[in-house]
Parts: structure tokens; sequence; C-alpha cells
């Protein structure tokens, strides 16, 4: 493939997690000082409707703080599929939890949503290898895409890390004190049209060094299987097709960046693009 083709190809995986206009298609949703929403006009107009203590002013969406413990009663009655599995809401990805809001309702009201994702790694004779999930074809989202070793969203009350001890035992049968061993490596932030709404995602980086001999399992019904792959064939598909989930395809390029697959200005090129803040 020529260098420029394959650049261009990285390049839009990157661009096409930052699809979001906040400032053009968007509501804020605040509550006293503290903007922890975007919502589109269609749906600020049911907030105000099924809520009477919502109010909009000069495209601005006034939720009293009061309402802030029943934001999942207001998404419901708003029309919301929701999940059963509760996120904290911040203003601020480091900010202070203001509530919580079921999972499936974050892209209507444009809450931040954090996760965590590993990249599990074998040394072999011929270089890193990556382990590589494929996810099931019944999953909501991204069904059969390619996937990491482990990914999870983070629920209400946990840290990244705790979620990716829990997600690891859960998807991949790995047991925590192999997982512990994982380290933070990078934190990426992007706002995204998808078709489940608006993402405002915060995905936390880890790597973790897996025995050549360890095998990971699919343990709760969401991988159809794990595969060994080496990073050029990882970086070959990156480069080629839209095989990988939307999201993952960005830890991946950081991953190939600093594992010297990708170098020289290509490198620059693509780093810039990753630090791209929302």
């Amino acid at each position: 493939m020529a260098p420029a083709a394959r650049l261009a190809k990285l390049l839009s995986h990157i661009e096409g997690c930052h699809t979001a206009n906040l400032a053009r298609d968007y509501f804020p949703v605040r509550a006293d000082d503290s903007v922890f929403g975007y919502v589109r006009p269609a749906f600020a107009a049911r907030l105000v409707e099924r809520e009477p203590d919502i109010t909009l002013v000069d495209g601005q969406v006034d939720l009293p703080p009061h309402l802030l413990p029943r934001l999942n009663d207001i998404a419901i009655a708003a029309g919301c599929r929701v999940r059963h599995e509760d996120f904290d809401v911040r203003a601020t990805p480091d900010g202070p939890v203001l509530g919580t809001l079921d999972r499936g309702a974050l892209p209507d009201f444009g809450v931040i949503g954090v996760g965590a994702h590993l990249n599990g790694l074998v040394e072999t004779p011929d270089g890193p290898q990556l382990w590589v999930a494929r996810r099931a074809a019944d999953k909501k989202l991204d069904p059969g895409k390619l996937d990491h070793l482990v990914a999870g969203g983070v629920p209400a009350g946990l840290t990244p890390f705790e979620t990716l001890l829990k997600e690891a035992e859960e998807e991949a049968a790995l047991p925590p004190d192999l997982t512990s061993a994982a380290r933070p490596v990078a934190r990426f932030a992007y706002n995204m049209e998808r078709p489940e709404g608006l993402r405002r995602d915060i995905i936390h980086v880890y790597d973790l060094l897996l025995p050549a001999g360890f095998s990971p399992q699919p343990a709760d019904g969401e991988v159809e299987f794990f595969r060994l792959m080496p990073l050029p064939e990882v970086l070959d598909i990156l480069a080629t097709t839209d095989d990988f989930k939307f999201n993952v395809a960005l830890v991946l390029v950081d991953l190939l960046i600093r594992h010297g697959l990708i170098n020289g200005g290509d490198a620059a090129t693509l780093r810039q693009a990753l630090d791209r803040q929302p």
C-alpha cells in the first residue's frame, strides 16, 4: 500500500471520532454553573415538555440541581433507551460527581462516558503480538467488529483501573492478579456523532504483557473469539479496512507509534491528530 494512502486511512479513523459540532448542533445542559451535557434541540423540547422544572432559554437547557438525583426518571420519561447500568455524571472528566445516569441515555444527554481499554501484548521471537477479540454478532453496538482483548465502560462508583480488573475477568477470564500488572499508557477524548447519539468519550488505555502460554477465553458471550496477531498484521488491517471498532483504532495507532511500526513524519502527523482535544 502506498505510504500516502496508508496515512490517509489511519487519519480517517482518528478524524472519524471527531465529527460532533457542539456549538452548532446542540444545546448545553446546565445545573447551576456546571454544563454536564449537550442535547439536540428536539430532545431539549422533549425534556421541557416532560419535566416542568426544566427550562429552555436562549438555546440553553437549565436543570435545577434538585433534579440531578432523578436523571434516570427524566430519561425514561423522555423515551431514552436504558441498559440498567449507571454511569457517573461529571461536568469535566476529573470533576466531582453530580449524579448518575443510565448508560443507554448518555448519548441522548451528551454526558461524558468513560471507558477503559487494554492492549494485551505477548513478546515473541518475531516481535510483539497483540490479542484481538471479535465482538459477538448479537452485540447491540458494532457487532462483529474487531476489538481489544478487554474494553468496557466505567460504571458509577468505579475507577478505570477497577473497571479494567472487573471486565478482564468477566470478558476474557483474566485473573485479577494477572491484570493488576497493567500500566496506564494514554488517555484520549473525542466528541462523535453515532447512530445511538452523541458520544463524548474519555478512553483510559493500559498495556499488559501476558505470558506466552496464556490464552484468554470468551467468558460472558460478548466475544466470539480471541486471536493473537503480529503488530504488522494489525497495522495492515487498520490501514486497509474498517474492521476494528471505531475507538479501538485510536488506541491501536498510538500502540503502533510507540512500538515503532509507524515512525517519522507519519508518526508526528498521527500523534498530532490523536492529541486533538474535543
